[in-house]
């Protein structure tokens, strides 16, 4: 069990890092917000771990109905022996499902989010597929706790999986090993961005690595999945 947990841990620390470099609404509308509306650096870094919070929070919670999925097949004695390769499979097939899954959205195009900061300081969020206008009464002022909202609202859906199998194994300790380790790298990648946009260094083109981040995500909890089942990490 202790290796299927630093495996674990591995797939929700590329998670994390993953699901925050390459959403740039996870850290650009802080940067806004801060230098529109003159906020000191330190209410920038609050106001982005409060939002971070809600956001790790959300996930947290959606992980917890995979545990108890998880959970409930450790209950049934006669699977005993094999509830954790029908765990590993169970991660096998969720991330070929969420790969493939994350593919034909991205080649279809899907609704994502925009945040325009205007002259007089004013933010404004909507959502939209590429190439298709908005209109103005579909734009929402964005407020610090309107981002706190939209954080709680947006969680990070890999993390159903990864703690369904800690649950199976009836693993108290590794479901919350995997939820401090998520939620560190989540809101330590999180800050890091906003401090490297608040000093006005420049970031990695991240709108191709956004575009297929599920895919991305999906292929990770497979490797995750596979190494177990096949090679018996």
């Amino acid at each position: 069990m202790q290796t299927e947990i630093e495996v674990l841990m591995i797939a929700a620390v590329t998670i994390a890092c993953l699901h925050t470099v390459a959403g740039p609404d996870h850290y650009l509308p802080f940067i806004a917000l801060s230098k529109s509306r003159g906020w000191s650096f330190s209410r920038t870094i609050f106001w982005t771990i409060i939002c971070g919070c809600g956001h790790v929070w959300s996930s947290v919670l959606l992980g917890l109905g995979g545990a108890a999925l998880g959970w409930s097949l450790s209950k049934v004695n006669w699977l005993e022996n094999i509830r954790g390769g029908i765990a590993g499979w169970a991660l096998v097939a969720f991330g070929v499902a969420y790969a493939i899954w994350g593919l034909v959205t991205a080649r279809r195009g899907r609704l994502h989010k925009h945040f325009d900061v205007y002259d007089d300081g004013s933010m404004y969020v909507y959502e939209h597929k590429d190439g298709r206008a908005v209109a103005p009464s579909e734009r929402h002022t964005v407020t610090p706790w309107v981002m706190f909202l939209i954080f709680v609202l947006g969680p990070c859906e890999p993390m159903i999986p990864l703690l369904y199998f800690p649950g199976a194994k009836n693993s108290t300790y590794g479901m919350f090993l995997l939820i401090i380790v998520y939620t560190i790298f989540t809101l330590v990648v999180m800050i890091l961005m906003v401090v490297l946009g608040y000093h006005g260094l420049a970031f990695l083109k991240t709108e191709k690595l956004e575009k297929y981040m599920h895919a991305l995500s999906g292929l990770t909890i497979f490797i995750c999945g596979a190494g177990m089942v096949f090679l018996g990490w």
